[in-house]
């Protein structure tokens, strides 16, 4: 009896020792110089430069964005910009990086700003979402937004939102996070923001700014005067040094998406349009030099879209003009938003009675839309010339067909934005790819076919709901 309980006291007294152990193990093996968790600033440098590495990628931003709104042409290589699109580009640039690599991180951002009591920073965060949702939205139509990014919830199978209730949330989502920035209660780290380096103010106006965009995507289809009146209100890009855009390096493999393919790469198919060369050369623009380099013969000249194997004789590497230099460099920025889309958007809203001053107002921002884009493309001596031409001069008759045009040729190598506002305003008037294999302009990209077998329910209902799951269904702020 006495062996027995000396045993049992030897075994309770090495349980002791052996659970005093492991309770110290885990403190007595931490590496003093490793964080216990990641500040939320050091995510912004990720979700951004993915942003913008998606926007400016020739395989997105070039091959279609701004090859369908006939910006851009191609010598080579023509099947994009004939509509026949790569099901990989789709599912893994348009879809699968803007989930993962944009709207996840910045979820997890913002969730460690909020843990960091760091008001600021999550506002930052929410704007980030806010841009991911909204070039989803513009993308696809119909997407999956609550449910979006709820994987450890047991969301696998997240349902589609229909558009009007996305750009609800997403006016919401802009709310906070100006609300949030506006506080003043935080910080943003500046060697993590590629975008304005930590300056709180310039982010404030940036979603204030974003979300006038978002306004005037859906004005046709909702009375959404009274809010654009309240944001107008607020603070908004007031100058160039507001442009939502990411700081590139001069050096690949960190430069210009732009200049990694088409310099670095030596994928010199892509060429200008032959829309905006004729354009800007009928209205004396001198902004051509700046976006087209001169072709083999010293001319400016650009390519009719979609031509299938041109022949050499035709258009060519040598007689088409390549896209201007400018525009090829390697720090070239990555515009999310400029303050000259701004004014154009204000010109329109103006003009259209959403906010106060008339056609007053309007060419006020009208002539600094121009003045601004002239300035950035460093050919400010010509504004003045410029806007006194009958063919440029705001008129409340012609007014809104200018404002649409002109901004149209300011977002000049913004593929998705040109695109977009292209397919919002019908100007300037397009004609299909000469060889097409679809028999319009896309109104949209179908969604990724792997859709169909992990999430087949929820695309199935999107599918209905929009009236198709094709290139050409016009989802509802386009209907």
């Amino acid at each position: 009896m006495k062996y027995i309980k000396l045993l049992i006291s030897i075994i309770l007294v090495g349980s002791l020792f052996i659970v005093s152990c492991d309770e110290t193990f885990e403190e007595m093996n931490k590496n003093p110089n490793e964080p216990t968790s990641v500040p939320s600033g050091l995510l912004t440098t990720n979700i951004m430069a993915y942003i913008g590495n998606y926007t400016y990628s020739t395989f997105w931003g070039g091959d279609m964005g701004s090859c369908w709104s006939q910006q851009w042409a191609k010598v080579n290589y023509e099947d994009e910009e004939r509509y026949k699109v790569r099901q990989s580009v789709i599912e893994g640039y348009c879809w699968k990086g803007i989930y993962e690599d944009v709207i996840a991180d910045a979820k997890s951002m913002e969730k460690l700003a909020i843990d960091e009591g760091n008001k600021v920073n999550q506002g930052v965060a929410l704007v980030l979402q806010a841009y991911g949702f909204s070039i989803l939205t513009e993308m696809f139509g119909d997407v999956p937004f609550t449910e979006a990014g709820q994987g450890e919830e047991g969301v696998i199978t997240p349902k589609y939102d229909g558009q009007e209730s996305i750009y609800d949330g997403l006016f919401a989502m802009l709310d906070q996070a100006e609300s949030l920035i506006a506080s003043g209660d935080g910080s943003i780290n500046a060697s993590t923001d590629l975008i304005y380096g930590g300056n709180a103010t310039r982010w404030r106006k940036f979603a204030n700014s974003l979300k006038f965009r978002l306004l005037m995507r859906i004005s046709h289809k909702k009375d959404v005067s009274a809010d654009l009146q309240a944001v107008a209100g607020r603070p908004l890009f007031s100058s160039m040094s507001d442009d939502a855009g990411i700081r590139y390096l001069s050096a690949s493999p960190s430069a210009n998406p732009m200049y990694e393919s088409i310099v670095y790469g030596a994928r010199f198919e892509y060429k200008i349009n032959s829309v905006m060369v004729d354009m800007l050369d009928n209205l004396n623009d001198p902004r051509l030099p700046v976006y087209a380099q001169p072709n083999s013969n010293g001319e400016y000249r650009g390519k009719p879209a979609g031509i299938e194997e041109v022949p050499n004789d035709d258009y060519n590497y040598d007689n088409v003009s390549a896209i201007g230099e400018l525009y090829l460099e390697p720090d070239f920025p990555g515009f999310l938003m400029t303050y000259s889309e701004l004014m154009f958007l204000m010109a329109e809203a103006a003009h259209k009675g959403y906010i106060s001053g008339g056609t007053a107002a309007a060419t006020i921002y009208y002539n600094k839309g121009i003045e601004a884009s002239f300035a950035f493309n460093g050919v400010s001596d010509g504004f003045a010339a410029y806007i006194a031409q009958n063919s440029i001069a705001y008129t409340e008759a012609s007014g809104l067909q200018k404002i649409a045009e002109q901004n149209w040729i300011a977002l000049f190598c913004q593929g998705q934005e040109s695109w977009t506002e292209w397919r919002r305003t019908g100007y300037p008037v397009l004609s299909p790819a000469i060889d097409a294999v679809v028999s319009e302009i896309p109104s949209r990209l179908n969604y990724p076919t792997i859709e169909q077998s992990v999430n087949a329910t929820s695309w199935a209902a999107a599918k209905a709901a929009m009236g198709g799951d094709d290139l050409t269904t016009k989802f509802w702020w386009l209907q």
